[in-house]
């Protein structure tokens, strides 16, 4: 079932590990078949040199197993949350990269000071609110995926592919699997850009417009940017 997702999404996780973005097992990437309501995702705690295609689950947009002998991912609620959220999105990516933790860890938004930053988000790669202890110790996979959510009230998914959750770590998603390591190893990427760059100048400014024209380059119907 679903054998040529399972290894779109085996070959995403060792993606993570190629990048640099995991030590352990500390991630976990996932992808939906929108046509069955199916997800693949990888299996909890397997590391990642042991495991293999056919470890991955797959499951129900209720979380219920439909094949696989392995329990998936811890997070997995979370995942579920973000697929019923964002309807345009086909892969989720979870990390605890150095840099996108350090600003997840620190409670703030990575900024949008950069054309590099620009051609993947179009704003801020916001930062979720503190989650209540009710939320904390109750369904708490699935509240992170609420709190996910909620902070994207106002904002476009699609527009801006990634969030911090608070004292936590990065989730990226994207068109499919591939596409959401791709926008983690970017976000990554300009969260530590971004550390040095405030280091380097504290009170540095950005020029919004071109923020813009670097964006909509590559996004929307007036792109422009590759083949």
């Amino acid at each position: 079932m679903l054998e040529t997702l399972k290894k779109e999404v085996f070959q995403a996780n060792l993606d993570l590990v190629k990048h640099g973005l995991v030590i352990f097992t500390w991630g976990n990437v996932s992808a939906i078949d929108r046509a069955s309501g199916l997800v693949v995702i990888k299996p909890s705690g397997i590391s990642y040199d042991e495991m293999k295609a056919e470890d991955m689950v797959v499951i129900d947009l209720d979380g219920k197993i439909i094949e696989g002998k392995l329990k998936p991912s811890s997070d997995t609620a979370t995942h579920l949350i973000i697929y019923k959220a964002f309807p345009n999105i086909g892969g989720i990516v979870h990390t605890h990269s150095t840099y996108a933790t350090a600003w997840a860890q620190a409670g703030c938004d990575i900024p949008n000071i950069g054309t590099t930053h620009a051609d993947y988000f179009s704003d801020a790669i916001p930062c979720t609110r503190d989650m209540t202890q009710a939320e904390v110790e109750g369904e708490y996979e699935l509240e992170t995926g609420n709190v996910i959510v909620d902070c994207f009230n106002g904002k476009n998914p699609d527009f801006i592919p990634g969030v911090l959750v608070k004292n936590h770590g990065p989730f990226s998603w994207g068109k499919n699997a591939h596409d959401a390591v791709h926008n983690a190893v970017v976000m990554e990427q300009v969260g530590k850009m971004a550390y040095i760059a405030y280091g380097i100048n504290p009170n540095l400014t950005m020029n919004k417009h071109l923020i813009t024209k670097h964006f909509y380059r590559k996004h929307g119907p007036g792109a422009y940017y590759g083949q």
